[in-house]
């Protein structure tokens, strides 16, 4: 099992960057596959990007494509978000999420506990 702890969220203007952070406890970071889910006020949780374990694979909502980037550091247990050219409806509380099975109907079983990004025009 593994835990999660994200980190980086904020406020920003329309335009600006944030860099979201997920750090996983344990020994076994690399066998998992990461990704970053994210739930807007009133709205259902919706997928965002997720990387493989072995970090070939990489898959993002196309709300976000060309704009966010997933990346993952197994020496260090964490998983990134760069954002950049943020607009107002990114805004939410965005999860990392974790599991060692990846498909394309990713379900992971192991979630963090949320970072707010908040996004102002």
């Amino acid at each position: 099992q593994v835990q999660l702890v994200a980190s980086g969220g904020g406020s920003v203007q329309a335009g600006g960057s944030l860099r979201l952070s997920c750090a996983a406890s344990g020994r076994t970071f690399s066998t998992y596959a990461m990704g970053w889910f994210r739930q807007a006020a009133g709205k259902e949780r919706e997928f965002v990007a997720a990387q493989t374990r072995s970090g070939d694979t990489l898959s993002y909502a196309d709300s976000v494509k060309g704009r966010f980037t997933i990346s993952r550091d197994n020496a260090e247990n964490t998983v990134y978000l760069q954002m950049n050219g943020l607009k107002p409806e990114d805004t939410a509380v965005y999860y990392c999420a974790a599991d060692q099975v990846y498909d394309s109907r990713w379900s992971p079983r192991y979630w963090g506990q949320g970072t707010q990004v908040t996004v102002s025009s």
